[in-house]
């Protein structure tokens, strides 16, 4: 998630990359979109640490670092969440290497979205936004990290993506060649706005094999959520049922690679190495197949009938799904 700082070389890089797109796409356009530095400008290095109990620090460590994207005034700033759960405190450092305290504001699983607060005016220009639905496949784009780190790439590719942490988007926008610092990056269209937020290096950008890339999470999908996030921390009503499990896709069987202690699915019964087949009688066909029906059951505390292969056996158990949310230590942030 780090970036090694290239002085003198970040700024000619970041005009490159820009002087890229505008050629390939912008024509007219380029007069009216935002200048570079402004652009750059809002894409600040998030630092955070992390609650030593948090039940996310074996997996992503007490001590993370990435990106965040300035989306307004008063300084709030936009992140992939693992960036940022469970964070006890949390700073930000703009490219001219002013460093500000922030405030944890929420957290949407859901979504993968993480918001903090600069608890000091940033004086930064905030990065507008563009309409994720519009982006399409082929369109260039300019990825922007903090410090002024910038690249040129084009979207390969717009599909369903499915996490091993039980984590489900029905479209993420996949670019390449992939960015270094993709962690809470930008992915900003030719018109110079906000369309996507970093969260992964892909080996299979594209899905075809052409080699890899970064995935995106779309700015459309935070709109309808931010006034909860702002508000309370987290969206309303009790979200998506959540197992506790950590499940690899291999060879097309589902293996389940982790248990979380003193999850639903360790209490009902659950191992690692369970292979994963069905859910209340149909079977699950694939990581996405088996997120769709554990969510068919209805809302976080709903009881998943799983079905799952252990030692050549098929058995059954029936788990007491909860709200991730509801496992996490954020009462000390949120």
């Amino acid at each position: 998630m780090r970036n090694a700082r290239r002085p003198g070389f970040d700024q000619l890089l970041v005009r490159s990359c820009l002087a890229l797109i505008a050629m390939l796409a912008l024509g007219a356009a380029s007069a009216r979109a935002a200048s570079l530095e402004e652009l750059v400008s809002a894409v600040v290095r998030l630092k955070t640490y992390i609650n030593p109990d948090g039940q996310t620090v074996q997996s992503l460590g007490r001590e993370r670092e990435g990106s965040g994207v300035v989306i307004d005034e008063d300084g709030l700033v936009l992140t992939i969440g693992y960036l940022m759960v469970e964070a006890l405190s949390a700073e930000l450092t703009t490219n001219a290497g002013r460093t500000v305290a922030a405030t944890i504001v929420g957290y949407d699983h859901e979504t993968g979205f993480g918001v903090l607060r600069a608890m000091q005016p940033l004086n930064l220009k905030p990065l507008a936004f563009g309409k994720s639905a519009d982006v399409q496949v082929g369109d260039p784009a300019l990825i922007a990290s903090f410090g002024g780190v910038a690249s040129a790439a084009h979207v390969v590719a717009k599909r369903e993506f499915a996490g091993s942490w039980e984590y489900l988007l029905d479209e993420a926008i996949f670019t390449a060649p992939p960015h270094p610092a993709w962690s809470g990056a930008a992915l900003i269209n030719h018109d110079g706005k906000l369309v996507g937020v970093g969260s992964l290096i892909v080996g299979d950008a594209s899905g075809r094999g052409d080699g890899p890339g970064n995935m995106f999470v779309p700015i459309d999908r935070l709109p309808p959520i931010l006034g909860d996030l702002i508000a309370d921390g987290r969206i309303a009503g009790p979200g998506r049922p959540w197992l506790g499990v950590t499940t690899n896709e291999a060879r097309g069987r589902l293996i389940v690679s982790a248990v979380t202690p003193g999850g639903p699915a360790e209490k009902a019964g659950v191992r690692r190495g369970d292979i994963i087949v069905g859910v209340g009688g149909a079977a699950a066909k694939g990581l996405a197949d088996f997120y769709r029906g554990v969510h068919a059951r209805g809302a976080a505390g709903a009881t998943v009938p799983l079905e799952v292969q252990r030692d050549g056996e098929k058995r059954s158990f029936d788990v007491k799904s909860m709200d991730r949310l509801d496992h996490l230590k954020l009462k000390s942030t949120f």
